[in-house]
């Protein structure tokens, strides 16, 4: 068995969906079930016996330490994590509470778990733990895209929780000797996103006849990844990773915000044209930039390819419009996420309704 932190969450519920599908070892889940956390994103694993759901926090070492005995997995992947940039901004506290105090709390659960296991299932064992390339800062223009040895420059409060959460993992790893992979991903997109987002807010905002909100210039640029090329670069690294490494996880789709946005609207304007003729593009709106907005991130996953052999299977292109044409399909999941206090949350940060 293999045990899940997060599960419930946009990657997580991905991961879980996607390892059902592919193989028939089972998976412990564990989520706390924030307002991101989402169990109708694991609606078709709801009666699956492979499956098991727990809710509850990782800061919950007492809890954690009962789920590590009871299923004894040979792997952990930690997807817990309070991920919005925007969100660190005007509550950092939380992301503090989670991805700092809350991985410290894991990694001594699985530091007394791992101590007495028997030689054979210590061999075999491993935590991995999902990061961000936020934790790398910004780059301009021309520069070289994120390697693993790039200084840690962390400009959100989001990021700078993420990066302690990763220099905890590798010291875990260095101090008490626990077999730990890391990975550091691009921006990911697909099904089950939360809608506070830049692509399932857009895609929302878009078939709503709502703004569609652009910070500053739009001329951010990030990595796009997929979310189930994401998932499949994590199975790879859980299968071959060398313990201790940290592998950078790109999709090769380096666009501005911009970019992305008027690919959205041109795409839904051919699967589900505006009933006015309008392009959903009429609908961009440019507001003041957030505090602190990296110019730029990229991936260099030439490790990851060169070590490992992985690739994404989506272009940005394919990617995206797998994206759009899943939330058309499941419009109900989209709504029942998006409850008034998520209204509210947007109406705050973008100043738009």
């Amino acid at each position: 068995m293999i045990f899940v932190t997060g599960g419930a969450g946009f990657i997580g519920s991905n991961f879980v969906l996607e390892w059902l599908a592919r193989t028939d070892e089972p998976i412990a889940n564990l989520d706390k079930l924030t307002y991101a956390g989402n169990l109708q994103s694991l609606a078709s694993a709801a009666n699956d016996p492979r499956h098991v759901f727990v809710k509850g926090d990782i800061g919950d070492a007492e809890l954690v330490g009962r789920l590590l005995a009871t299923y004894r997995p040979r792997a952990v992947i930690n997807f817990a994590a309070e991920s919005h940039v925007d969100r660190s901004i005007h509550g950092p506290e939380e992301f503090i509470q989670t991805n700092i105090v809350g991985t410290f709390r894991l990694l001594e659960a699985l530091r007394d778990y791992y101590r007495p296991l028997p030689d054979a299932e210590k061999s075999a064992f491993r935590f991995l733990h999902v990061s961000t390339d936020e934790v790398y800062g910004s780059l301009e223009r021309g520069d070289a895209p994120f390697r693993e040895d790039n200084p840690y420059q962390p400009n959100s409060p989001y990021s700078a929780t993420k990066a302690a959460s990763d220099h905890l993992v590798r010291a875990y790893h260095h101090t008490y000797g626990l077999p730990v992979l890391t990975t550091n991903c691009s921006n990911n997109y697909g099904p089950y996103h939360f809608p506070e987002k830049l692509i399932p807010l857009c895609i929302h905002n878009a078939l709503a006849g709502k703004p569609l909100p652009i910070y500053g210039d739009g001329e951010q640029i990030r990595d796009w990844l997929y979310v189930q090329d994401h998932c499949s670069a994590i199975r790879r690294v859980l299968e071959a990773g060398q313990i201790g490494e940290c592998y950078n996880i790109g999709g090769w789709n380096e666009l501005t915000n911009l970019t992305v946005v008027n690919t959205v609207c041109s795409i839904l304007d051919d699967l589900k044209p505006r009933d006015d003729g309008l392009s959903y593009a009429s609908q961009l709106t440019f507001v003041e930039d957030r505090l602190g907005h990296d110019r730029r991130y990229a991936i260099d996953a030439t490790k990851l390819s060169a070590d490992l052999g992985w690739r994404p299977s989506e272009t940005f292109d394919t990617g995206i419009r797998k994206t759009i044409q899943w939330n058309l399909d499941n419009l109900d999941w989209v709504k029942n996420v998006t409850s008034g206090a998520y209204q509210h949350w947007v109406d705050k940060q973008y100043g738009t309704s």
